[in-house]
């Protein structure tokens, strides 16, 4: 499955982003989709996890828990990340990632990746 991940910006402290994850080439409703996020002189890391089976089965990193919201839109073959409530420490290059089985917590359990978005969060 191909991944386009889009909607990073510039955005002061406490503001909100909404990001996309558009596919295509296959159905995005039987992927698990992952947000990770990779910082400057960082590894990168998991954000946000939504199963294939329940829109409700999602997971999310204790530094975005309560702030960020991933969902699914199967008939758009869309994934979103709202994020809410941001910080200077979540300012990365945040990516999507599909995969049909894995360990959704680590980046090796992703076989697809989209190219990125950029989010810098301002004081």
């Amino acid at each position: 499955v191909q991944l386009q991940a889009s909607g990073g910006g510039l955005v002061q402290a406490g503001g909100s982003l909404r990001l996309s994850c558009a596919a295509s080439g296959r159905p995005i409703s039987i992927y698990h989709m992952g947000w990770f996020r990779q910082a400057p002189g960082k590894e990168r890391e998991f954000v946000a996890y939504i199963s294939w089976w329940s829109s409700s089965s999602t997971h999310y990193a204790d530094t975005v828990k309560g702030r960020f919201t991933i969902s699914r839109d199967n008939a758009k073959n869309t994934v979103y990340l709202q994020m809410n409530s941001l910080n200077l420490e979540d300012t990365a290059v945040y990516y999507c990632a599909a995969t049909l089985s894995g360990n959704f917590y680590s980046r090796f359990g992703y076989n697809d990746w989209g190219q990125g978005t950029q989010v810098t969060v301002s004081s």
